[in-house]
């Protein structure tokens, strides 16, 4: 009798045990391995405006995405990637900043001041960076270099420096050098502050700037063609239209036995003969490192000042110098701070 009358208690005691441990189990489950408790991580959507493709505007696309991985931020895993390019032409860029003004980004890297101009007048809200710009100030993408304002700030791809020591190295090692000749497109901002830099730092040293006008990559090679008998040597800046189109230069420079100069390292490592510069890779990546700042703490654009390049070295490639019937002295090999890195055989 006792254990009938005891009997319905006992189950129901363990009834209430077992769903008591049912809710433990579950509780722990959730707190230890679950996902209805864990935060979830962080996704970013980056987009990429691009004005054209060329080795420069490349590397720094490509070291800017390096630095994102380097700071927890990867393709594939918790970053999604939108690339677009204009491919030099104007009605694409507008369209692509408009596009972009539209979508939802974390942010918004903007390769090339014809880029980034674009950029900077349609997206008001996303945090925009900039890189490849020669003078944002100049273009009217910031305010200032110290105080960019608004939205945007980024890297300047130059140093008037770089120009003045180049103009330097000619007068220098090259005293038969007496006339330049350039290839210009006049509607890229970027390269007319640069062209203007250079036609002042040369005429320092006597030597005269000869521009040829081309106003889109197809007619690269006829202009640097007019100047072959007018000039002693060529010249190009941070053009990207000229910049794409550089290997017709290049082989007319080599045809004509003219040194070719630059003003970016890719296009020395491709066959102009000297540039004073830097990596547009590590240019990229210092960009990259603004963008993991503000991507992970919040940092605005208005609060990073425009960076610029200030470690510069002579950039010599010994094989163009011999296509290009130059004798590589002593004296020239001795103006290369990093010969491992610079002399480029």
């Amino acid at each position: 009798m006792l254990k009938k009358k005891w009997l319905p208690l006992v189950l129901t005691l363990s009834l209430a045990a077992l769903a008591g441990c049912g809710q433990t189990e579950s509780a722990t489950g959730s707190q230890g391995g679950g996902t209805s408790e864990t935060p979830e991580a962080k996704t970013y959507k980056v987009a990429v405006s691009q004005i054209v493709e060329h080795p420069s505007l490349d590397a720094t696309r490509e070291g800017f995405i390096a630095a994102l991985k380097d700071a927890g931020i990867v393709e594939g895993e918790n970053l999604t990637l939108d690339y677009n390019n204009a491919q030099g032409d104007s009605t694409n860029n507008l369209s692509i900043a408009q596009k972009l003004a539209g979508s939802k980004n974390d942010l918004v890297f903007a390769i090339a001041t014809p880029s980034a101009q674009a950029v900077a007048a349609q997206v008001k809200e996303t945090p925009v960076l900039f890189a490849a710009v020669t003078d944002p100030v100049s273009a009217k993408i910031v305010a200032s270099m110290e105080k960019p304002g608004a939205n945007i700030s980024g890297a300047s791809d130059t140093n008037p420096e770089a120009i003045k020591q180049l103009a330097d190295f000619i007068a220098e090692e090259m005293p038969d050098i007496k006339s330049v000749g350039l290839v210009l497109n006049e509607g890229e901002p970027n390269a007319v502050v640069m062209a203007d830099r250079a036609e002042q730092e040369l005429g320092a040293h006597g030597i005269k700037l000869v521009k040829a006008a081309a106003t889109n990559t197809s007619e690269v090679q006829q202009a640097a063609e007019s100047l072959v008998g007018q000039v002693d040597a060529l010249y190009i800046t941070l053009d990207n239209t000229v910049v794409s189109a550089v290997d017709t230069i290049i082989k007319i420079a080599n045809d004509n036995k003219l040194p070719f100069f630059s003003s970016d390292r890719d296009t020395v490592e491709k066959g102009a003969f000297a540039t004073v510069g830097f990596k547009y890779y590590d240019h990229g990546y210092q960009v990259g490192e603004m963008a993991a700042d503000i991507l992970k703490n919040g940092t605005k654009p208005a609060d990073l000042p425009v960076a610029m390049q200030e470690k510069l070295d002579l950039i010599l490639n010994l094989k163009a110098a011999e296509a290009q019937g130059i004798t590589v002295t002593d004296g020239m090999k001795g103006k290369v701070q990093d010969q491992e890195n610079n002399l480029i055989q």
